[in-house]
């Protein structure tokens, strides 16, 4: 079987990709984390909720710059999510349902 050699910007997307899906992978230990704390102190899960914020919104600006469009908006939303006050479970949800939403659009990369 020939392997076919890839041009610098197949390349350079492939890297892109799997810099997101270690982004991913981060953030779903996080979610995970956060969830195992789900009757832990109000203080661990603040601290943890601010982390998944940050490190979405983080997550968020790279993909708009590099013009991943559907990437930046789930990012957004888990961000603002993690941010917010309300529940924890639905919180817990929420947040996991995006991390599967992240990794569906990067297989569909």
């Amino acid at each position: 079987m020939a392997h076919q050699k890839l041009t610098a910007e197949q390349a350079r997307r492939i890297e892109e990709i799997e810099e997101y899906r270690r982004a991913t992978d981060h953030l779903k230990r996080l979610v995970t984390e956060l969830e195992g704390n789900r009757a832990g102190q109000t203080r661990t899960i603040q601290q943890l909720s601010e982390r998944i914020a940050n490190e979405a919104s983080q997550m968020r600006q790279r993909a708009l710059t590099a013009n991943v469009g559907t990437i930046a908006d789930i990012a957004g939303t888990m961000s603002v999510m993690a941010g917010r006050g309300g529940g924890i479970n639905m919180k817990i949800r929420g947040l996991a349902d995006a991390v599967n939403s992240i990794y569906m659009q990067l297989d569909a990369a």
